[in-house]
């Protein structure tokens, strides 16, 4: 795979990382030598426990504890919710308020295996938002969840009537083209016989996680830059997209 992990930050208690799109946080049950995180630092280090996990098409920042004190700790840390998790995501639309909360239950799809729906039947679920900056028909968004549900931002945004700009379980699209946005002014080369899509996953980074370290308690902030899909998109938006 060309982009691999990179390491945020590594001491002898957690180590962070920069987890690229279409990475499994965890190993396939069917297919094993998928690429995925737990894989990707078993072959460096003797022990890794989850604490947290991303979706295989988001990317960002996510940690990891290197022992059962430093898990314990962090777990507690994520079920008391005292743990911030910042994503950035591109969403379809206009977003209406400049901020605001969307606290929706999230449950299982009992018809649809593997989709999330807003239910009463549903656990607590709540994002934060803040807009960050705005395009003709796409926003780019801040948010930060206080619960940790599957696909929590997805289906929030999604619900409110503003879905990720590419999402292809609860969007409308699974690609972003450059012609979607030039519009008359975008030109095909002779030779391409289809348009490449600037970006073919999920509009979602984590961006940033604010916590207390394990040991010392002190509190950290760590960051993952945008990647170079997420980072093209935006570039041309800022280019053609007002």
């Amino acid at each position: 795979m060309k982009n691999q992990p990179s390491i945020i930050f590594e001491d002898d208690d957690i180590i962070v990382l920069n987890k690229p799109a279409h990475y499994l946080t965890i190993p396939d049950r069917f297919v094993a030598e998928r690429p995925n995180l737990v894989t990707f630092l078993r072959n460096r280090l003797e022990d890794i426990f989850i604490v947290h996990r991303l979706d295989k098409e988001t990317s960002g920042v996510i940690i990891f504890a290197k022992n059962a004190a430093a898990h314990r700790n962090l777990s507690m840390q994520f079920e008391a919710r005292t743990v911030d998790k910042i994503y950035l995501a591109l969403v379809e639309g206009a977003v209406h308020k400049e901020e605001g909360e969307i606290n929706q239950p999230i449950a299982s799809n009992m018809r649809d295996k593997g989709r999330m729906i807003i239910a009463s039947r549903g656990k607590p679920s709540l994002t934060l938002y803040q807009v960050i900056e705005r395009f003709k028909n796409y926003t780019l968004v801040e948010a930060n969840i206080k619960t940790g549900r599957t696909h929590q931002v997805r289906v929030h945004f999604e619900v409110i009537g503003y879905p990720l700009a590419v999402d292809s379980l609860y969007g409308r699209k699974d690609a972003f083209l450059l012609s979607e946005i030039k519009m008359k002014k975008y030109r095909r080369g002779k030779d391409v016989i289809e348009e490449r899509p600037l970006m073919s996953r999920t509009t979602l980074h984590a961006t940033k996680v604010t916590f207390n370290h394990p040991s010392s308690n002190k509190k950290m902030t760590l960051k993952a830059e945008l990647p170079k899909d997420f980072r093209a998109v935006l570039n041309q938006l800022r280019k053609w997209g007002n």
